[in-house]
């Protein structure tokens, strides 16, 4: 998934540099959305397993 986020962050800074305002902003709104839906699976797999009673590392 963070694969997916950093791809449309690419496709919206090369269309950000070409000037197409539309679709710049909304591939970064949906790189902003996978960023966040990553960051908030992170974070329940990291509590998940500190629940289990492994380390995180």
């Amino acid at each position: 998934m963070l694969g997916w986020a950093l791809t449309f962050l690419v496709i919206a800074l090369i269309a950000a540099f070409l000037g197409f305002s539309g679709v710049a902003a909304a591939s970064a709104g949906v790189a902003q959305i996978l960023f966040f839906v990553f960051l908030v699976l992170f974070v329940i797999a990291m509590v998940a397993r500190a629940v289990r009673g492994r380390s995180p590392m």
